[in-house]
């Protein structure tokens, strides 16, 4: 279910400010024109703690019809970092949405023990498929193979989206030994290329919003042991990767996104800035 490039998709503003619906679905078909497998609403790339939740149920409707029509996953972030909480808005996600992505709880540190207790006690409840982001450097918490392994023997949690930082230890001991049926995805743009190698599934990638294609390819090439287009499409995309992240995503991702049309704006909301000319500039020409 999770195999393949999922693009988390930004959320694209109007002049006025509100919402740019009709671009959200214009760009999610445009991504799944390029290769795709699926869609990810309201992540970090979507400026999800930016929005209101009426803006944050007209996102999901958006990206569900597209999904629906094009018979592609639809991934939404739930936020939370109380169980409850989590619980209950993992209740009420509306159909059309097929799996969600809940982030190891942030800031409240609560012990890879308290980790495991959370993500069981969830998928005990979810009424879609799970998919735990582990992001430490956001989030505090550090999380141990053995505490994914663990984690994702349960059968409602389908895999991890795994943004260390790099490719440490951890990540080559959970590719080298995952419970049946939970997939790797990368969440490291710039890493994506040497984690694919090692046997993820595919990749949760922001930067794939401007080289879908070639990221699609990329996946392709390593699960068919093609090494030299691998290696050669890996170095090319996190060049890209590497430019598109020179400031806080999204923002040289939207000015991206907005010099080719895609997108009617630049906008970010605060407390995000608009990318510099010259980030921008850089990125369109890597």
């Amino acid at each position: 279910m999770m195999r393949g490039i999922h693009v988390p998709l930004v959320t694209p503003f109007e002049s006025s400010g509100a919402v740019a619906v009709d671009a959200i679905e214009k760009l999610g078909h445009h991504v799944l024109d390029q290769g795709a497998t699926g869609l990810v609403a309201l992540g970090t790339t979507g400026e999800v703690a930016a929005l209101d939740p009426a803006e944050r149920a007209r996102v999901i409707e958006v990206c569900a019809r597209v999904c629906a029509e094009r018979q592609a996953l639809l991934t939404v972030g739930v936020t939370g970092n109380d169980t409850r909480s989590t619980a209950r808005a993992l209740r009420e996600l509306p159909p059309g949405v097929g799996a969600a992505l809940v982030m190891v709880p942030y800031f409240l540190r609560p012990g890879e023990r308290g980790v495991v207790a959370h993500f069981e006690a969830l998928a005990d409840e979810t009424p879609v498929p799970l998919v735990v982001y582990h992001i430490p450097y956001r989030t505090g918490q550090a999380v141990s193979a053995a505490t994914l392994r663990r984690v994702g023997a349960h059968p409602m949690i389908a895999g991890v989206k795994y943004a260390a930082g790099g490719i440490d230890q951890d990540a080559i001991d959970l590719l080298g030994d995952l419970p049946e049926g939970f997939a790797v995805l990368g969440g490291d743009d710039v890493c994506i290329s040497p984690l694919l190698a090692l046997g993820a599934a595919g990749g949760i990638l922001a930067s794939a919003h401007l080289e879908t294609r070639g990221f699609a390819d990329l996946a392709d090439a390593w699960q068919a042991g093609d090494v030299a287009r691998a290696r050669a499409l890996g170095h090319r995309l996190a060049r890209l990767s590497a430019a598109l992240f020179a400031e806080p995503n999204p923002t040289v991702i939207k000015g991206v996104l907005h010099a080719q049309g895609l997108i009617p704006t630049p906008d970010v909301r605060l407390p995000l800035l608009p990318a510099s000319h010259e980030s921008v500039s850089r990125a369109l020409l890597a």
